[in-house]
């Protein structure tokens, strides 16, 4: 049976993998990310700085004149490497005295305030502004576009490494489900029908450096190959004493045979007959039983069990019996819905049936009536308008030898055991078998 990749547990692991890598590359990008903005910041701010410490030289040596000049000539000079400078030389007024920005920028030279400034348009810069004088005040900023390339160059080094990090824990871990996936596969096929796989069952052994798997493997093994044993044991020492039950009982039996044969007096005859009656009744006995004991030995092991078309089945059953039931004055209907598909054991699915079938025509007076319902899923109902099941055998029916004696018409030569083993193939096959509360006659429904 396939299990469906949502539900397997291995490609959940592999999801979640997945999605951890793709958390841990994103909060990687994030860090780098802020590291490499906050040392380009500092870098940019270390040049205002330097830049700074010179002009304010300048200004103290040779006054207002110098520094513009030294201003524009800072200005005209483009640096091949880092980022661009600008400058704002005013008056506390905000008018330019010199440099090549437009206006004073929303910076506090009072404090020597720094941060990012708009420079035009759409250029972002980092600036710092001092009070050099009495209404002499300056601006030195920097161009970070430069940092906003760097930035986007690692966001894409990280996006393309991510994604192959990604892929490659996607495929180690798609390897790795695979491997898991077909180990615990062999373990659950060999659980499903050990019987197809003793080969499988019999490689699977303690290895050197083994796993958690392995380890369960190996007991999965033992385990199974023990409930075989015990199985042969068991089906050994039911069929021994079958046979060793069976074998005096017909010698018994011929021996009845050759008796009767012999012309014996009408009483001795009768006795006879009776004798062989009671020797049949004996073998059917325990030949039910043995079944009851391999039905519920066996109850939910899907080994052996194939599609069975339970319509065909049940309607076929129903068409034999309906001529013998109207002989003795039985009235049977069914209503049996088509392609019903069961996996079982067709012979005992079938001994089920007949079972219900003869458990009502027992019971149900002539002139009765016996329906039978069979629709998806699948859910049988075998009903009839006889007496009924008293209260207080309603409980006990399925039990094995029990016969409900408080029932008129219950029959005292039964042996107890058909509903016994109607219930125990039915739990064989993973579906139940109860009485339905009715007012009238009986009920049995099976269902899953």
């Amino acid at each position: 049976m396939k299990i469906e990749a949502r539900r397997s547990i291995f490609s959940r692991i592999v999801l979640a993998a997945i999605g951890l890598s793709v958390v841990l590359v994103l909060a990687l990008w994030f860090v780098t990310h802020q590291t490499i903005g906050a040392t380009l910041d500092e870098g940019a701010q270390k040049e205002i700085d330097v830049d700074i410490a010179g002009l304010v030289d300048i200004y103290a040596t040779g006054g207002l004149p110098d520094l513009q000049q030294r201003i524009a000539d800072r200005i005209a000079l483009t640096p091949s490497e880092g980022n661009t400078p600008h400058y704002l030389l005013a008056n506390d007024a905000g008018k330019v005295i010199a440099g090549d920005l437009a206006r004073w920028p929303d910076l506090d030279p009072m404090i020597s305030e720094s941060g990012r400034i708009t420079l035009g348009e759409n250029s972002e810069g980092f600036a710092r502004a001092v009070q050099l004088g009495p209404d002499l005040r300056m601006t030195v900023a920097r161009r970070i576009e430069n940092n906003t390339a760097v930035l986007d160059n690692v966001a894409l080094a990280f996006g393309v490494g991510g994604a192959v990090f990604v892929l490659l824990v996607a495929l180690l871990g798609r390897i790795a489900a695979i491997g898991l996936q077909r180990r615990i596969g062999e373990i659950n096929l060999a659980f499903r029908d050990p019987e197809k796989h003793r080969e499988e069952l019999s490689a699977f052994s303690p290895v050197e450096n083994a796993d958690e798997i392995d380890e369960l493997t190996a007991h999965s093994a033992a385990a199974l190959t023990r409930q075989r044993s015990l199985m042969e044991a068991y089906k050994e020492t039911s069929e021994q004493l079958a046979h060793e039950m069976r074998t005096p009982l017909s010698h018994l039996d011929n021996r009845l045979i050759k008796a009767l044969e012999a012309g014996p007096s009408p009483e001795v005859g009768e006795r006879l007959v009776e004798a062989r009656t009671e020797i049949r009744r004996l073998v059917q006995t325990l030949e039910s039983l043995l079944d009851i004991a391999a039905s519920k030995t066996r109850r939910g092991d899907r080994a052996g069990l194939e599609p069975v078309d339970f319509s065909d089945m049940v309607a076929r059953i129903c068409e034999l019996y309906a001529g013998s039931a109207e002989e003795t004055g039985y009235e049977l209907v069914w209503d049996v819905e088509p392609g019903v598909i069961v996996d079982g054991d067709g012979s005992q699915l079938s001994r089920l049936v007949t079972n219900l079938l003869d458990n009502a025509l027992k019971y149900v007076p002539p002139g009765g009536r016996i329906a039978v319902s069979l629709a998806a899923g699948p859910v049988l109902v075998v009903a009839d308008n006889g007496p009924g099941i008293a209260p207080a055998d309603r409980a006990r029916i399925f039990e094995r030898f029990y016969r409900g004696r408080s029932n008129p018409g219950s029959d005292e030569h039964g042996s107890g055991l058909g509903l016994a083993l109607a219930r125990a193939i039915a739990e064989r096959h993973g579906l139940t078998l109860n009485l339905d509360d009715t007012d009238r006659g009986a009920s049995f429904r099976l269902q899953p």
